[in-house]
């Protein structure tokens, strides 16, 4: 070891306190940093999980090839495993829906095959033998065919032909160009329904039934899956290996590895942030240790100074400073990278349940350590720790020997700039005034306290206003629902949906269920109809404009509607009947971004009842309309069924209610439903989407549908905000610790260069009330300076967060000033100073006076 390192070693055992705070500074940044690594690991191992377990343990699959082919690949060094089904074949599916998938594809399964290939079955149990046979609910849902547990079917099953070509299941239907051939009837016990194979391509031409394979079949006609050594090879394995066969990718897990040539959006995205949180923490932590080294080479500038008098090169000095950065990522950056590996492997058992909620509920989020991402979390903290001793280094290398010596350069400043008025002079007082002279003073020095500052507080009010306004978003979904479950139809024929209804209705958990349809409408409305409010809103200065208005008629189940008549203690015999009155509501939003209940709304109308003439269709054709009567009540009508392609961008509601009795008169005015359905009220919607879901499956429905479960979208949504808060607030923790840190270390060191200041001060008379006192006045500046930059920036920064999520779709919230978090880090900021001071002056206070007027250097 050489003489500099030597003296490396001595300063950093000289000022241990100062040491220690540094390492804990490295071992916190090291801790973030490794926590991000291990993060972004452990999700994408959970992502990787949870997509096998949905859609398969396979990467590459090769369609219609022979049992030569597949013995090859299971002896091929690239594969891990592979797995097959015998393609038995295709048969016609009698009184299918679909014309473009006319047949049932028939897939005989090996034992290992089920591992593999993940059967979710909706009923009954899986086939034991060729005989039986497990049939996918899409063959129901999108054939229109329905079979049941238990059900004899027997089909005549060959291959599809197209000329010479035989075509499989990667091959779309060829209407008019393809035939059966070589069938040979087949009889199968139905022993369960599931949901449709993972494996079957949308544009396949069959359903998949799936079987036991059968060892007398002489069909060599297989599908391989293989699963791969690198995953990342899987084009290159299957271009190499096909030989002509059709081949398919799971991307579904593949994406996750990276190894997806559809879909590399998840790992960019995740890749970006964890990019992106990595800069900000090492930009953090520089301020940090960058300080303790700036500090650590201005004590030590007179023994630099003597050193490069003797002949010390400037390269020996950078490497002197470098050695003691070196020493402190030794003893920090492994305390900081087991620390950060204990920190997720305890947060993550704490949110694992609401990951499970949000994605996948068959596998658990667990702790993935890898040794290449701590390499990583290590160099990138090895690489902050270096650049914040080398930016010292290099300038105390630059400083001319006797500056070094004499130390002229430590405080460059006229009288002119530390003048104070007589006006604060008397205000201050003279402890006061002292302070705030060393404060104009000594800038430079405490401008790294200011911006560690102002950097926690940014964070802090900002993560807590984006916060609050996550919660928002998640209670404006719960307020706008008054039902949980919905089915949802456009082409299902009404007596349909009606006798459906009465089955649905019975389903396990639902107390409460009714049915709807909507049309859209327009109307045209003079100005003087309208409310001064909604007159101002559409821009219309003249009483004879014309206004076009959109209207939602929303048909209800007659005992709904008449419990609304009576619930506004309406005359019932008014809005009974064909061409009775209607009840409408029409209100106008107070604020664009918000939707609550209508009696927060301002009225449309300027009546409370009025005759309308109603027209039809988007293009409002055909010109003469129906012809109705409404009367305009303050109520919450029932939502309507969500609808994808349903779009509002006014900031009214016009929503009028009619029988669901008296739709076949709109139907012959020329109204065309845009959504129908049935609506639930569930204390279980889970179970009671199961059963609606079994319900379904038996009633051979042929209208497409969709069915929302909207307490799961609400539980989904909890969830990820949840998630989002637990990460946010360690992450503003873990940061607002390092700049904790760093005001402990800049405030007592500095306090310790002043010690032959301070000495001097209490040995012309200062007691120590006034020394305490003037201590006090500089905290207060140094908490002003930080907050007076600090609060504005967080407030502007908060409000463009407010501002992106309005942009991507976040109606319904309100810009709220976090005044609690304002609170907080005005108390916290003015308490962490005050504290270090305290600490740092109880230190001074305990020295000798001549011995610090007689010290040079510490």
């Amino acid at each position: 070891m050489n003489v500099f390192n030597k003296v490396a070693l001595q300063g950093i055992r000289k000022s241990h306190a100062r040491t220690l705070v540094t390492i804990i500074g490295a071992a916190l940044s090291a801790a973030m940093i490794t926590a991000v690594a291990t993060l972004g690991v452990s999700l994408l191992d959970y992502m990787v999980r949870g997509a096998v377990s949905k859609y398969g343990d396979w990467h590459v699959a090769f369609i219609n090839v022979d049992s030569k082919f597949v013995q090859e690949q299971r002896n091929n060094k690239e594969t891990v495993r592979t797995a097959v089904f015998q393609n038995t074949g295709y048969a016609m599916l009698e009184g299918g829906k679909n014309p473009d998938k006319p047949y049932l594809f028939i897939a005989g399964y090996g034992d290992e095959t089920f591992n593999v290939l993940p059967v979710n079955l909706m009923s009954g149990r899986l086939p034991e033998n060729s005989s039986e046979i497990l049939v996918s609910g899409s063959v129901a849902a999108n054939g229109g065919v329905s079979y049941m547990v238990g059900d004899k079917i027997t089909l005549a099953v060959g291959r599809r032909m197209s000329g010479e070509e035989e075509l499989g299941q990667h091959d779309p239907y060829r209407s008019g160009k393809e035939t059966l051939v070589s069938l040979e009837e087949k009889t199968y016990t139905v022993t369960g329904i599931c949901q449709r194979p993972s494996f079957e391509e949308r544009s396949a031409a069959g359903y998949t039934l799936i079987t036991k394979m059968d060892t007398q079949n002489q069909t060599d006609s297989l599908s391989l899956f293989a699963k791969l050594k690198k995953p990342q090879s899987a084009m290159t394995y299957a271009d190499s290996t096909a030989n002509g066969s059709s081949y398919i990718f799971n991307d579904n897990v593949l994406r996750f590895m990276g190894a997806s040539s559809q879909d590399k959006i998840f790992n960019m995205l995740l890749y970006s942030v964890g990019i992106i949180v990595v800069v900000i923490i090492m930009a953090g932590s520089v301020f940090l240790i960058y300080n303790t080294f700036n500090i650590s080479v201005n004590e030590r500038m007179h023994q630099s100074g003597i050193l490069m008098s003797v002949g010390a090169t400037a390269r020996q000095l950078r490497g002197m400073v470098l050695f003691e950065g070196l020493c402190i990522a030794v003893a920090g950056i492994p305390l900081g990278i087991l620390a950060g590996i204990g920190i997720i492997g305890s947060v993550l058992p704490f949110v694992s349940e609401n990951f499970n909620n949000v994605m996948y509920d068959s596998v658990p989020l667990e702790l993935v350590v890898s040794v290449p991402a701590l390499a990583a979390a290590a160099a990138a903290s090895l690489v902050t720790i270096l650049i914040s001793a080398y930016i010292p280094a290099h300038k105390a290398a630059k400083t001319p020997v006797m500056e070094c010596i004499r130390q002229t350069n430590e405080v460059m400043i006229e009288a002119k700039n530390v003048k104070t008025s007589k006006t604060l002079q008397r205000i201050y007082g003279l402890e006061g005034t002292l302070a705030l002279k060393n404060f104009k003073r000594n800038k430079k020095r405490y401008r790294s306290i200011v911006l560690s500052l102002i950097l926690s507080i940014v964070l802090f009010i900002t993560v807590s206003s984006f916060v609050t306004e996550l919660q928002q978003t998640s209670e404006r979904a719960v307020v706008y629902t008054n039902y949980n479950i919905g089915f949802a139809t456009k082409d299902m024929e009404d007596d349909k949906m009606l006798a459906l209804f009465d089955k649905l209705k019975t389903a396990d958990g639902v107390y409460n269920s009714s049915y709807q349809a909507v049309m859209t409408y327009y109307c045209n409305v003079k100005a003087s109809s309208l409310s001064d409010a909604f007159r101002k809103e559409l821009g219309l200065k003249s009483p004879d404009e014309t206004a076009r208005l959109i209207i939602d008629v929303q048909f209800l189940e007659d005992s709904v509607y008449m419990g609304y008549v009576k619930k506004l203690g309406l005359p019932e015999k008014e809005y009974t009947g064909p061409d009775s009155r209607l009840l409408s509501v029409a209100k106008i939003a107070i604020n664009n971004n918000r939707m609550h209940e209508a009696d927060e709304f301002l009225d449309m109308f300027a009546a409370s009842s009025m005759d309308l003439n109603i027209i039809p269709g988007a293009d409002g054709a055909p010109a003469q309309g129906k012809d109705i009567s409404v009367e305009f009540a303050s109520y919450e009508p029932c939502d309507i069924l969500p609808d994808p392609a349903r779009r509002r961008d006014n900031n009214y509601m016009f929503v009028i209610n009619v029988p669901y009795s008296r739709k076949a008169e709109f139907d012959a005015s020329g109204g065309i439903v845009d959504m129908k359905g049935i609506t639930f009220c569930s204390k279980q919607a889970s179970q009671s989407v199961s059963a609606i879901e079994k319900i379904i499956m038996g009633e051979s429905i042929v209208a497409s549908y969709t069915i929302y479960n909207l307490n799961k979208l609400m539980e989904e949504n909890t969830n990820m905000i949840f998630i989002a808060n637990v990460f946010a607030y360690i992450f503003i923790v873990m940061i607002s610790l390092i700049a904790v840190a760093n005001v402990f270390n800049t405030i007592s060191t500095n306090i310790r260069l002043r010690r032959r200041e301070l000495a001097m001060l209490r040995s012309v008379g200062m007691s120590d009330r006034d020394f305490n006192k003037m201590m006090r006045f500089e905290c207060m500046f140094y908490g002003i300076r930080a907050l007076l930059y600090g609060l504005p920036l967080s407030i502007f920064i908060s409000w463009l967060v407010y501002q992106g999520m309005l942009k991507g779709g976040a109606d319904g919230i309100d810009f709220i000033i976090p005044w609690a978090a304002i609170g907080i880090s005005i108390f916290s900021v003015l308490f962490v100073i005050f504290i270090t001071m305290m600490y740092a002056v109880s230190k001074i206070k305990k020295e000798n006076i001549i011995d610090a007027l007689r010290d040079d250097m510490l």
